[in-house]
Parts: C-alpha cells; structure tokens; sequence
C-alpha cells in the first residue's frame, strides 16, 4: 500500500477508482459493439464452427491477461505493459508499444463515434450523423475531463447493463434450445443442418479467429486503470483469475446460442444476430432492445477509448516518448491535454469519415486491428523476459504467476504469430496486415528522431526491483 501511495504522489494522479468499478471495466471492456454486431460476419463466413473461432482466440487473449496479471501484481506501473516493455525489451519496443496502443484507442474513439451517430439515427431519423458524431465526442470528452471517478461511473453502469444484457441472453437462449421455453422442444439441428458443424471447412475457422482477435481486445485495459485505483494489486489478481473467463464464457456461450437457434446461413438475419435470435424466441421488440444495448456498448468503448488514450500518452510523456508538455494534470489529477490530444485526433478521423470514407478512414479502421495483435505479441514477449529476470531478483514479488511457465508463454507466442501468419494467407484480412505492418513502420521511423534528439531519461527512473 505504502509503494501505491508513492507511486500515485510520484506521478500526480489520484486513486479515483473503487472495486467495483475495476471489476466492471475489465468485464465491459471486452464486451464491445463487435461481439453484438461483428460476429455476424464471422458466424456468415464459418458458420457453427465460430464456437471453435472464438474459443481460440480467446484462449490467447486470457494466456495474455494471465501474463499481464504477472507482471502487474509483481511490479505495477503507471503505463502497465508500456513500462514492462520498457524494462524487459528495451526503449524502442516500449516507444512502438505505447505509440500503438495510443493508436488503436483513438481510432476505437472515432470508429465508436461514428457508430454510435448511426445507433442514434433509429429514433433520430431526421439529425445528421456528424452532429450526433460530434455530440456524442463532446459529452465523453467533457465527462473524462471532470475526474477519473466520473470516467469509472460511466463505465461502471454501461458495463453493468452490457454484462446484464448478455446473462438475460444466455439464460433466454439456454431455456429455447433445451426445450424449457413455452411451445419449444429440445433442438440444436440448426448447428449441423445446414452443411454440417464447418460448412465451409476448417481453414475458415482460423479465419474466424483471425477475425473475433479484434474483439477481445479491451481485457489489458484493467491494468492500465490500475495506476489510479485504491488496490491495484488485488483488482488485477482478481480479474485475470476470474473475470477473462467470465468474458470467455459470455463470447463462446453467446456465439454457440446464436447458431443453434439461428440458422448460419440466413443472410437477412445473421447481420443481427442477436436480435435474430431474440426474435425468433419470440421477445418483443427485440429490435429496440438489442439496438439499445449496442449503443450502450458502442458508448462504453468511446469512453474508455478517450480514457485508454489519454492514460497510455501520459505515461509516454514518463518516458520522454511523448512532448512533456502533455503530462501536465489539473487539481483532480486528471492529464487534461492527453484528453484533449485524443479527442482532437477522434475530431479529425471523425471527419475524415464522411469527407473521406474510402481512403483515410479506411486505412485508419483496417490497419488499428492488426496494431492490436503486436500489442498481445510484445506482452507476451516481455512477460518471458519480465519473469526471468523477477525470479533471479526479486521473487517474491511473484505472487500471480503464468501457468506452465514457460511452455504456455511460449505456445501463446507462437499462436499469435500463427494468427498473424495466417491472415498473409486470407483475402479479407491480408488489406489489414498490409496497413498494420506500415504503421509499425511509420512508429519504427518516428523511433529515430526521438532516439536522436529526444529527451533523455535515466535508465533508474523505474529500477527492475523498485516496483513502480
């Protein structure tokens, strides 16, 4: 308790973040607009198989939170897997950590935007999209301005109704294939009868995962906020041990209710698969219902976009990887400047949607996925380097540890590199790998000129058994 209380004196900002929130942000985190919307299009493309898809993939990703846990009950830190990064690999592969996972949430920010203008449209026919885009920026900026307790409020109450929304969905949905719902009868054919349980083969099933990747991401999120809550340690020990299982749980159950009651190839009804389903269990107005939740979805990632953004800016800012000018906080200890930097880059990719759909915005919504997927890889990679060097120096400080380590950290790696590998070989996903890798690039550039005339900052600043 005493290091926390050092940590957040050092770096100015406050423990505005209680339990309960931290739990609902690692469980809403994960539960974004892609699993109610975008799972249609892998559930088109794989069929019932999406169950294995999604399972895969989120094995990996829980293989890394159980790292990131590692590392972050070990050594918490504001920045969490930048600063492990950092330590285990280096200065240039934390400046590319930081900077991608900066991109990603302000991409997430705009995307979120835009899609949340477009929610909004079907009880506002008549109010233009980039009003409602704008709006909806203003509010979520101005709310992650007052304080982090505000931030954590807003995420506390649209997760809740998320992770509500999904156990109704899982209890409705169970009750209509086991025959228990009124005028039904057991029945999961819909999972085999239309050209069996992979319709399309087993290739298509990494595709499937190559593409739910995209999903999950949002579960390290609950590291980052650790800097600025009360118990650090224990709220990320508990949500790697139970929370990403939770969400395991909620994606693959989820997927596996819909194929069973909605048949995987019926293209006027799997683009909303949730409300498909809900509709075929006969609930009504399942339409409004469902659109309703995935507003709440798509609003609870804009605001852990801005707060992502802003949180990882101001850590680089730490480092001297960021201008220093940007980490200043106002008196509630909020970084005010890394908000508003985001919110000014969500501006502008806002705009470019509608004045460049084709083009800009294209490039920014393709390339932010695959940016994703090196963030998991560089985890992992550090967390073997992380641990190796906390067993030698410090090890009692390992109170969290990887399962199987160091087998299961080195199987996980070489997944994400198969993942990665993989979507060279897939059509619809070799676009995105081509702008992933020209973003790495362009960071990889922006690299030299800070390595030449950057700040420098001394190597002791975060000494490897100090535990900031």
């Amino acid at each position: 308790m005493q290091q926390q209380d050092e940590r957040q004196q050092e770096s100015g900002l406050q423990p505005g973040l209680k339990q309960r929130h931290m739990t609902m942000i690692a469980l809403g985190g994960v539960i974004g607009a892609g699993l109610f919307v975008g799972s249609g299009v892998v559930i088109s493309a794989t069929g019932p198989a999406v169950v294995v898809s999604f399972l895969i993939t989120g094995v990996l990703v829980l293989l890394v939170m159980r790292m990131l846990g590692e590392m972050a009950v070990a050594q918490p830190a504001v920045g969490s897997f930048y600063e492990y990064t950092r330590l285990a690999l280096g200065n240039m592969a934390s400046f590319v950590t930081g900077w991608m996972y900066w991109y990603f949430w302000v991409i997430v920010v705009a995307v979120e935007a835009v899609a949340g203008a477009e929610l909004l449209r079907y009880w506002l026919p008549d109010a233009p999209l980039w009003v409602l885009s704008l709006a909806l920026m203003i509010v979520f900026t101005l709310t992650n301005l007052v304080s982090v307790r505000s931030y954590g409020e807003f995420e506390f109450w649209f997760a809740s109704i998320k992770v509500a929304a999904i156990l109704v969905f899982l209890f409705l949905g169970a009750l209509f294939v086991l025959g228990l719902w009124p005028d039904t009868s057991p029945s999961l054919g819909n999972l085999t009868a239309q050209g069996g349980f992979a319709p399309n083969g087993l290739g298509v099933i990494l595709t499937g995962a190559v593409a739910a990747a995209g999903f999950y991401f949002g579960a390290e999120l609950v590291t980052v906020a650790a800097a600025e809550s009360s118990e650090p340690e224990r709220t990320v020990a508990r949500a790697t041990n139970t929370v990403i299982t939770r969400v395991l749980i909620f994606y693959v159950g989820s997927a596996f209710l819909v194929v069973a009651i909605v048949p995987w190839n019926d293209a006027g009804r799997i683009t909303s698969p949730y409300v498909s389903a809900l509709e075929t269990i006969g609930i009504p107005a399942a339409a409004q219902i469902m659109n309703a939740v995935i507003l709440t979805a798509v609003l609870s990632a804009l605001n852990s976009g801005l707060y992502a953004s802003s949180r990882m800016l101001f850590a680089l800012t730490r480092r001297g990887d960021a201008p220093e000018g940007l980490a200043k906080l106002n008196r509630r200890g909020v970084p005010i400047r890394a908000i508003l930097i985001g919110t000014v880059f969500g501006y502008v990719s806002v705009v470019m949607a509608y004045i460049s759909p084709d083009t800009v915005f294209r490039f920014l919504i393709q390339s932010y996925g695959t940016v994703a997927l090196f963030v998991y890889l560089l985890i992992a990679i550090s967390q073997l380097r992380m641990r190796a060097r906390l067993e030698r120096e410090a090890p009692e400080r390992l109170r969290l540890k990887m399962w199987f380590y160091p087998y299961l950290t080195y199987l996980t790696i070489a997944g994400m590199l198969a993942v990665i590998l993989a979507m060279a070989f897939i059509p619809e996903q070799r676009s995105q790998l081509v702008l992933g890798v020209v973003s790495l690039a362009a960071l990889l550039l922006a690299y030299v000129p800070r390595l030449l005339w950057g700040r420098r900052m001394p190597e002791t600043a975060v000494p490897a058994g100090s535990g900031e």
